[in-house]
């Protein structure tokens, strides 16, 4: 199959409507939809958040409100046109409704509930339909929302500041501030577009972070989950701040403690007991629940002991890691303990070392003058 130029330039305009989705759209998909009539752009359209319309039919009321009709046109949409009833109507009847000649979709929809009926619905009413084009764009874009489809677990990100020589503290604990401001300010943006943010109870008893999306607009905060085995969460920790209403806390704990369940139940938590044999929380189980919940993507900000036990359990997709120009020696924290994992044994072997796929890597400075404000941002996929 292939497509012209105009084709190509049309879908990415329909891409970047997608995008402005990016911190909403949870639990549903980005999507984008361009109408296109004899070569101009008539109408388009994506979905800001669910419950509300889908892209392509917001691009079709755009087209009434700009006073064309969409008799004859082509539709560039994302994502397959979804043929079930949610809570809207299915997007496919919509546009055979409407009466377009031909829908272009990126990627076919991995939903069990479509996969692959809204272009045989578009069929089977004459409409011309091809898919895949800029298809790797369009699932990197719903990466999660693939993955929780596909795996019944959401895409796991996890987010590590670090020096050079790969310390994450100091030998007494100190980290703030190893990376600067600007890196900071960059890690907001992945928390914006996560449906949970997940650290250890570690973490909180040392730093008691707050793990809300700050300086970044949004209309929706990151769920908080806490892997507390043991329930120490205190009842006044950051993470319970009250200024958004909707965040939900989650403490994830292997031993439920009554004594300590209720005053964090009273400040607003949701306690749930995941054990594994070993007395821990088990990790994949935790993971296939927040699918169930419906949550796309996960970031994680933890310590070393939670971070060497996600890696070891093979819950993590992919690593964000700020590095600062300094060294910290041997003596302060690294980013990951291998033995996190109590199943698991230190690597002896370089052949058994997780290994990644380097996908992006690029300079963070607010200040390009300043060399020793200048942070290093690597992303990787583990293999």
């Amino acid at each position: 199959m292939s497509f012209s130029g105009d084709d190509q330039r049309f879908m990415a305009q329909a891409l970047q409507l997608a995008e402005r989705g990016l911190y909403t759209t949870t639990p549903n998909p980005r999507v984008g939809c361009v109408i296109v009539k004899d070569g101009e752009v008539i109408g388009s359209g994506w979905h800001e958040k669910t419950g509300e319309p889908h892209a392509e039919v917001v691009a079709l009321n755009d087209v009434a409100a700009r006073g064309h009709t969409p008799a004859g046109a082509t539709a560039y949409v994302t994502l397959e046109p979804c043929s079930h009833t949610g809570r809207t109507p299915p997007c496919a009847d919509a546009l055979v409704n409407a009466g377009v000649a031909r829908v272009v979709a990126a990627m076919s929809d991995p939903n069990p509930q479509v996969a692959g009926q809204g272009l045989a619905r578009l069929d089977a009413a004459g409409i011309t339909t091809e898919c895949g084009l800029l298809n790797e764009a369009a699932q990197e874009l719903n990466i999660g929302f693939v993955s929780r489809m596909t795996l019944g677990r959401p895409w796991v990100r996890l987010k590590i500041a670090a020096s050079l020589d790969g310390k994450t503290a100091l030998q007494n604990g100190v980290s703030q501030w190893i990376t600067s401001a600007a890196s900071r300010q960059d890690v907001h943006q992945w928390r914006a577009r996560s449906c949970a943010v997940l650290t250890g109870i570690g973490t909180v008893l040392a730093d008691n972070p707050q793990l809300n999306v700050r300086g970044i607009a949004t209309s929706r905060q990151p769920c908080k989950v806490i892997v507390d085995s043991q329930l120490q969460t205190p009842p006044d920790a950051a993470v319970f701040d009250s200024t958004w209403a909707q965040p939900q806390v989650l403490i994830v704990c292997a031993s439920s403690n009554p004594e300590r369940r209720q005053p964090l139940e009273a400040a607003g938590a949701e306690v749930l007991q995941l054990p594994n044999q070993h007395g821990q929380v088990d990790l994949p189980a935790l993971f296939a629940e927040l699918g169930r919940r419906g949550m796309n993507e996960i970031l994680i900000e933890a310590g070393a002991r939670l971070n060497g036990a996600l890696i070891s359990a093979v819950c993590v997709d992919e690593l964000l890691l700020y590095q600062a120009p300094m060294l910290l020696g041997d003596s302060a924290r690294g980013m990951w303990h291998e033995s996190g994992n109590e199943n698991r044994h230190a690597l002896t072997e370089l052949a058994a070392a997780p290994r990644l796929n380097i996908i992006e890597h690029r300079i963070i400075s607010a200040v390009p003058r300043d060399t020793a404000l200048h942070n290093f941002f690597i992303r990787a996929r583990f293999l």
